[in-house]
């Protein structure tokens, strides 16, 4: 009798325990949708009036103008970079108060020849070291020109970009109430992949929605190196730049906030982007939890701006927070939490009316509206593609099937000519189970090369490839000049330049390597293997 009385209590310690901590853990979960409802109805409700913006826009040209640097990066943009300096030549802001200056970071599309007459544009072209990187060459451009006292702002753009004839004015209104900003990114919707349309109607709807809904509560948004404006002595006290890569920008957006001058998004500062050169970015989840639980150590103060951004780091998505409810419905008739289940119904209705607001708030068509009902659907797919144990079997399936045991990749940057253009391209050369490949890229197109013994000779297979649609590829491998060396390797990748004339890239010895390139290039008959022009 004991023994089962003793059974008895143990079965009812036992649902006691399970009873509480799912209590707790149901606790959690509404308390953090709640939170992020109440969070998103705000966001919704606040960006039905956003006249503070046309007015900002209809005044933008008549009040006091400063002295802007406008700052452009270029790695090979020659084409979107031409349309971009003749786009700043004709602003609408007075010529007087903005100075040009443009970084080339080791061009070898011939960007330079667009600066050969021009006196009022300041050219740093970068060459001999490699590319150096946007956040590398922007920094020395800041240190050389912090002791320049009459520059009042940075305007930091991409040479990719496309920009309208109120560009710089929209900047120098916003300025007025902002000493860091960052803008609208626009996109061709309709020269996208299908893919990329989805990720192009989520990132239209996060702008025009939550970036924009933000910026007119006064909340802190996070830098774009693509479109960044910075007053100089702001950057002056923080002393750096760190436009690495999307994560760094996160931080580099939070460090801003920390000192007091957070960057404000302002959908007036708009530029356009030829699709086939936009990377879509996003921060990684595990990014964002990583360094919300470094700045956690940091919250013990009274810059609320800066609480409430490192807290948004751990801002759910909407499919998240519709899975959470889903949840707490099905779990609520069981076990009973501090909340009722007509409360929860009530904070989900909440919920819904703050989601149905956001998308008229986002301005979406009807393909963009499609496209972004389709975005969960892209997101379950992509989590599940590179979650580490699916990714490791994926590859091993891969490897295994197409009997690849080690492989090696080099990708590189390239120009090809055709007709009287230069167009730039990308090379990929592989190394697998001690053969070789090639992989030409341009835009979302691709072609490789069959399996080589050398990779001279799928150099050779690519080129006449090319050849066959009128591109010439334009790097040392492919150029008369070009004599390869037999150095003792298989690929013979080695080689030395013949051309007696000086040069850009190759001087003193002129040794050289096939994927190099300079501005004496000659195309060849065919590949030098040996050296000479071969029929």
């Amino acid at each position: 009798m004991c023994g089962k009385n003793f059974s008895f209590l143990i079965e009812c310690y036992s649902e006691n325990y399970e009873r509480k901590i799912m209590q707790i853990i149901l606790n959690f979960l509404y308390i953090y949708v709640a939170i992020y409802t109440a969070y998103l109805f705000t966001l919704a409700v606040r960006n039905l009036f956003d006249r503070q913006y046309t007015i900002e826009k209809r005044i933008s040209t008549g009040i006091e103008e400063e002295n802007l640097a406008v700052v452009v990066y270029s790695h090979n943009n020659k084409l979107t970079l031409e349309k971009l300096i003749n786009q700043l030549k004709l602003q609408s802001y007075p010529i007087e108060r903005f100075k040009m200056h443009v970084i080339l970071d080791n061009c070898i599309d011939g960007s330079e020849e667009l600066f050969e007459n021009e006196r009022y544009i300041n050219v740093i072209n970068i060459k001999e070291i490699g590319t150096i990187g946007k956040d590398e060459a922007i920094s020395q451009f800041v240190k050389r020109y912090s002791i320049n006292h009459e520059i009042d702002a940075y305007v930091f753009i991409d040479g990719d970009r496309i920009i309208p004839q109120d560009f710089l004015a929209s900047i120098n209104a916003a300025l007025k109430s902002s000493s860091v900003l960052c803008g609208e990114t626009i996109l061709l919707f309709e020269n996208l992949s299908f893919r990329e349309k989805i990720k192009s109607a989520f990132q239209k709807y996060s702008m025009n929605f939550i970036q924009k809904s933000r910026s007119l509560l006064g909340l802190s948004a996070f830098a774009d190196s693509g479109v960044f404006v910075i007053r100089k002595p702001i950057l002056d006290q923080i002393k750096e730049i760190d436009f690495k890569n999307i994560d760094e920008e996160l931080k580099y957006g939070l460090l801003l906030s920390k000192v007091g001058v957070p960057c404000m998004y302002n959908p007036n500062i708009q530029s356009c982007v030829e699709t086939y050169e936009y990377q879509f970015r996003r921060p990684k989840l595990l990014t964002r939890l990583k360094l919300f639980g470094k700045c956690s150590t940091q919250l013990f103060t009274r810059n609320w701006k800066f609480i409430e951004h490192v807290f948004s780091l751990l801002q759910p998505n909407i499919c998240l927070t519709a899975l959470i409810y889903i949840t707490l419905l099905c779990f609520a008739s069981k076990y009973y939490f501090f909340v009722g289940f007509k409360g929860i119904i009530l904070t989900l209705m909440m919920f819904i009316v703050g989601f149905l607001l956001s998308l008229l708030n986002a301005r979406l068509n009807f393909k963009e509206s499609v496209c972004l009902a389709l975005y969960p659907f892209y997101m379950v797919g992509h989590v599940v593609k590179h979650f580490p144990p699916v990714e490791y079997l994926t590859k091993l399936a891969y490897d295994k099937f197409h009997g690849i045991v080690d492989i090696e990749k080099f990708a590189i940057d390239v120009m090809v000519q055709v007709g009287q253009s230069q167009i730039p391209c990308k090379l990929e050369f592989i190394s697998e189970n001690d053969f070789a490949r090639i992989k030409f890229i341009y835009k979302r197109k691709s072609y490789i090369t069959d399996k080589h013994i050398r990779m001279i000779d799928a150099l050779q297979e690519l080129r006449i490839k090319l050849n066959e649609y009128g591109y010439i590829l334009k790097i040392c491998g492919a150029c008369e000049y070009f004599q390869s060396k037999n150095d003792g390797s298989k690929n013979m990748l080695k080689g030395c330049c013949n051309c007696t004339k000086p040069s850009i890239t190759i001087q003193a010895v002129k040794e050289t390597l096939v994927w190099n390139a300079c501005n004496e290039f000659k195309p060849a008959e065919n590949v030098n293997v040996y050296g000479g022009s071969q029929l």
